[in-house]
C-alpha cells in the first residue's frame, strides 16, 4: 500500500484528518442521492417553527411503548403524556380527534403544529380540557402557552 495515501501511525495515533475526505462524500451524496426540495422545505420549516423561549416537554409515557397490550382491543387510542417542569400535558389521539388535559388544571392556549401546514389553535378551558375535532395528519407536535409559560412537545407520528 503506499504509505503517501494510507499511514496507519497517524490513523492509529487519531492524527488523521478527515476534512477532505468527508467534503468529496458530501459533494458524490449531493450528485448521487440529492434531498429532495420538498424534503429540505419541511425541514427549514420546522427549524423555523422552534421557539427559544419554550421549554420542551418529555414524553414520559406512550401507551405504544410501555403498555401492556390488551386481548380484543384493536382499535385503542393512543395515550401519551408530557412533562416539563411543573406542567404535564395527557393526550389520546384516535382517528376521530385529539383530547388532552393540561395539568395542573389551568387554561392556555395550544398550537397543532403538523410541519408546514398551518397549524391547528385549540383553546383548554378552566380544567386544562381541549379537543380538535380531526387527529394530526402526519408528525406533529403540540405548542402550549400557558400564563408566561410556552411548553412544546417533541414531535411525533400520530
Amino acid at each position: 500500500m503506499n504509505d503517501d495515501v494510507f499511514d496507519e501511525d497517524a490513523w492509529d495515533e487519531g492524527d488523521f484528518d478527515a476534512g477532505p475526505l468527508e467534503e468529496e462524500l458530501r459533494r458524490a451524496a449531493a450528485v448521487l442521492d440529492p434531498v429532495p426540495p420538498e424534503l429540505q422545505q419541511i425541514a427549514v420549516d420546522a427549524y423555523a417553527l422552534h421557539d427559544l423561549d419554550a421549554r420542551v416537554a418529555e414524553l414520559t409515557f406512550d401507551s405504544l411503548v410501555d403498555a401492556l397490550p390488551v386481548r380484543g382491543a384493536g382499535d385503542a387510542p393512543r395515550m401519551l403524556t408530557f412533562r416539563a417542569g411543573g406542567v404535564t400535558v395527557d393526550v389520546e389521539v384516535t382517528g376521530h380527534g385529539l383530547t388532552g388535559q393540561v395539568l395542573p388544571p389551568q387554561p392556555a392556549r395550544i398550537e397543532v403544529l403538523c410541519g408546514p401546514r398551518p397549524g391547528t389553535s385549540l383553546t383548554a378551558d378552566d380544567l386544562g380540557r381541549f379537543t380538535a375535532a380531526a387527529p394530526p395528519p402526519g408528525p406533529f407536535a403540540l405548542r402550549l402557552r400557558t400564563g408566561g409559560d410556552v411548553v412544546v412537545t417533541e414531535w411525533l407520528r400520530a
